[in-house]
Formats: structure tokens, C-alpha cells, sequence
């Protein structure tokens, strides 16, 4: 997952808005204050290898977040340059974390309820899987 320029998805989003999710057992729960970054498409091997498919997340400075319930949550360091958070009960990928910078990527579908959300470009498409096509109209660059 590639850090990216943060253009902020959601301009109808008042600075209060706290978005919540969390994991599929409930063991993981956070919360992030408004607004989100728009959901960058990762198709890196490591993406695809945590997620079972391509990662989609938004991005909220450090600030911006809390997490509300940890019981399940654990960390892999899985390059030099991020670790992953997903939870040790259910298994539910939910965080990425880039070395020395103040935020954190929240997998999209781990948020609850409708997110205002959208996909604004496709990442490392030169490594996506052979068994699909990426059909949005936004940018796929062959890196980030």
C-alpha cells in the first residue's frame, strides 16, 4: 500500500463525524474522525497475499483515530517500510500502517454502514491477479 497523495474523500463531511468498524468478531473496534481519504486499490503481492484479493483502504491521520476495543488485535511487520493489523480471533484484515508517519490505512469494508466512500485509483496494477479486470474508470498505475 502506497502512502499517496491524501485528498480527503468526503467534502460533505463535517470535521465531528466519527466513522466506527471494526473486525468480523467484534474483538477489534475503532473509530475515525471525518474525513477519510477516498479508498486507494492496492494490487501489491502483499495486498493481495492479506486480503485474498486486492486491498481496498482509506486513510486517516493518527490523530484522527482511536481504537475503541483491542482484545483481538495484532500487528506483522510485513516490509522495512509498514506492518499490518488484523485481528488474532477472526482473522479480519484491517489496518495498514506505514514506518515513521503519522496515520493509518482502514480497510474499507471493515467500516460500519455506508461509508460516502469511493475508489479513486488502482495501485501496483502491473502485480494484480490474472483472473480479474479492473472495471472502475479511475487511474491504474503500474506502481504508486
Amino acid at each position: 500500500m502506497s502512502a499517496g497523495p491524501q485528498s480527503e474523500a468526503q467534502p460533505d463531511a463535517r470535521p465531528d463525524d466519527i466513522r466506527s468498524g471494526g473486525c468480523l468478531c467484534g474483538a477489534v473496534r475503532y473509530e475515525a474522525k471525518a474525513p477519510l481519504r477516498a479508498v486507494v486499490a492496492c494490487h501489491c503481492v502483499q495486498c493481495r497475499k492479506t486480503s485474498g484479493h486486492y486491498a481496498a483502504m482509506t486513510s486517516v491521520p493518527l490523530d484522527r483515530f482511536t481504537l475503541t476495543r483491542a482484545d483481538g488485535l495484532a500487528w506483522f511487520r510485513s516490509s522495512e517500510k509498514a506492518e499490518r493489523g488484523f485481528c488474532n480471533r477472526c482473522g479480519s484484515n484491517l489496518f495498514w500502517k506505514p514506518a515513521g508517519e503519522a496515520r493509518v490505512s482502514i480497510t474499507a469494508g471493515t467500516l460500519d454502514g455506508p461509508t460516502g466512500l469511493c475508489i479513486e485509483r488502482h495501485i501496483y496494477c502491473d502485480f494484480a491477479g490474472d483472473y480479474y479486470a479492473i472495471a472502475e474508470a479511475v487511474p491504474q498505475l503500474p506502481e504508486h
